[in-house]
């Protein structure tokens, strides 16, 4: 007896989605191995649809954003193009988790970027 039913693209034992039918005469589950005749896919209509979001939605739009816009608190420190006093930071993790973060610094000046690793 099957704990799944309903959709033929789903598996009826482990629920787990089925492979589209292809050159053997059974299509069987990558999960549970369970096997089903492709006999039994005859006449159906598989569509798919992928829908991408807008840019204006994007991660990328909205770092964009962010980059134009300085945030943070202002610290003492000099500029080395402009040697003016002022930079923003942060920081990131970018080398291996037992060694220092790398700090990034802001000018809020002329907007040069320095990097420190700490």
């Amino acid at each position: 007896m099957s704990c799944f039913g309903g959709d033929p693209n789903f598996c009826p034992e482990c629920g787990n989605i089925l492979p589209l039918p292809g050159i053997q005469d059974t299509v069987r589950c990558p999960r549970c191995s369970f096997c089903i005749p492709v006999a039994e896919f005859s006449g159906q209509e598989i569509r798919s649809t992928i829908v991408f979001n807008p840019v204006e939605q994007s991660s990328a739009a909205l770092e964009d954003e962010a980059d134009s816009e300085l945030k943070g608190a202002v610290i003492d420190r000099r500029c080395s193009r402009c040697n003016k006093e002022g930079m923003v930071y942060h920081t990131r993790q970018m080398r291996s988790a037992d060694e220092g973060q790398t700090v990034f610094f802001t000018c809020i000046h002329c907007r040069y970027q320095e990097k420190e690793d700490s």
